[in-house]
């Protein structure tokens, strides 16, 4: 996404979470669909939300209108790529990691979570889930009362503090007051559709390595000279999977 000023911000997709969602998402990038829409929304600790403020832009033609709640999948689903933490949950009787995508579970579904940097697709009142062309990234405290509620469709790979460091919105829920401008939204592709040479490429910690296994073990009891007590354990959201560009 290429916002007034130059600034690029990079999404990683969620497919395995939300598959409609993510497949909408597509469509309306591959059809140019945010092309002149804008960021209108910037909430203190909570989001940055872009696409359609007015939301009477038409979707394209092949894009489907509605969608279903992509909230959760069914835990039995899940063959291999499941790390679990040890780490106590206020929200879910477990947590850990899907190849490399932070998760919740209580025994029967699995969910992603809401930590800083996951991008949701924002909705009405259910039974509408949204048609993924509104879309918001976590900039503060993971508000994990979200998660189950919204669907998850992605995370920032890169360019966060362009999306973090705007000015917050004056309005209610922090959207954009009459005396603001919206930041307008330049662009939307995909990376598939830039020259060969421009397509980013990133590298992942494998959440099922024991290189991970150290880092979260060390996120969760620090030992280092500054600590005096390890904290004993960690939040999910506090065990951010390291993403880099590839060299």
């Amino acid at each position: 996404m290429e916002i007034e000023g130059g600034r690029r911000v990079i999404f990683q997709l969620a497919d395995r979470f939300a598959p409609a969602h993510v497949a909408n998402i597509r469509k309306l990038a591959a059809a140019h669909w945010w092309d002149g829409t804008s960021i209108y929304r910037v909430q203190d600790n909570y989001v940055v939300q872009w696409g359609d403020r007015s939301e009477k832009k038409a979707l394209p033609a092949d894009a489907r209108k509605n969608l279903p709640q992509d909230y959760v999948i069914d835990r039995k689903t899940v063959t291999g790529g499941l790390t679990l933490m040890p780490s106590r949950d206020s929200y879910a009787s477990a947590t850990g990691f899907l190849n490399g995508w932070p998760v919740a579970t209580d025994g029967k579904a699995l969910w992603p979570v809401h930590c800083y940097g996951t991008v949701g697709a924002g909705r009405n009142l259910a039974p509408d889930a949204g048609n993924g062309g509104e879309l918001y990234a976590v900039m503060g405290h993971a508000p994990r009362h979200l998660d189950r509620n919204i669907a998850i469709v992605g995370r920032l790979a890169e360019g966060t503090e362009h999306l973090s460091s705007l000015p917050r919105g004056t309005d209610s829920l922090g959207m954009y007051g009459e005396s603001q401008k919206a930041i307008p939204i330049l662009s939307v592709r995909l990376a598939s559709e830039l020259p060969e040479k421009e397509r980013p490429h990133f590298q992942m910690l494998d959440t099922m390595s024991d290189t991970f296994a150290a880092y979260a073990k060390a996120r969760a009891n620090r030992q280092d000279e500054f600590f005096n007590v390890p904290a004993g354990g960690a939040d999910i959201c506090n065990i951010p999977v390291p993403i880099r560009r590839y060299p």
